[in-house]
């Protein structure tokens, strides 16, 4: 069973964990929210759900300028290749629909079956922004406690700096 969002704030509220929440239209992509981050300044996300080839599933949180590059994420994540999790196995690990996608999911994942990815660059700003559990609001924490957030869900993050990698070019593709 999915937690509601009084139930996610709650659990914000129970680790003293501050946080604020606009409400806003519904948006499913980075690009549909540009005006929206215009008026919030911070680090704002962009979540991947992903598994590998032997099913081991991946939530991957990042700034929502950052280049990804799968085929050397995978590498250094020690997994099989990458690619997009499908919508029922997203529904079933984290209890949200595509363009919902959030760390704040990591709330449901009660069996641990997701490993949490984030971003080193969002570490930089005093606000981490994110959607809770659905795409009709955003919520704003501190970096610190985002990680701690996780952790609390049995999450710990496992930082990745993403420019590295797609910097590097003594790694193959």
């Amino acid at each position: 069973m999915s937690a509601s969002r009084p139930e996610l704030f709650a659990r914000l509220d129970e680790l003293g964990i501050r946080h604020e929440t606009v409400s806003h239209r519904p948006v499913f992509t980075v690009e549909d929210g540009r005006d929206i981050k215009a008026t919030m300044p911070g680090g704002h996300t962009k979540n991947l759900f992903l598994k590998d080839r032997k099913g081991q599933a991946f939530l991957v949180t990042a700034l929502d300028q950052t280049g990804i590059r799968l085929n050397r994420l995978h590498r250094e994540l020690n997994s099989a290749r990458l690619s997009f999790g499908p919508e029922a196995l997203l529904l079933d690990i984290l209890g949200v629909t595509p363009g919902s996608v959030t760390a704040l999911a990591l709330l449901n994942d009660t069996g641990g079956r997701v490993r949490f990815v984030l971003d080193a660059a969002l570490m930089h700003y005093p606000v981490v922004y994110s959607h809770p559990l659905l795409n009709n609001a955003t919520t704003g924490l501190a970096p610190a406690d985002l990680v701690r957030f996780a952790e609390s869900t049995g999450h710990p993050p496992q930082l990745i700096d993403f420019a590295r990698l797609l910097d590097d070019e003594n790694t193959t593709q």
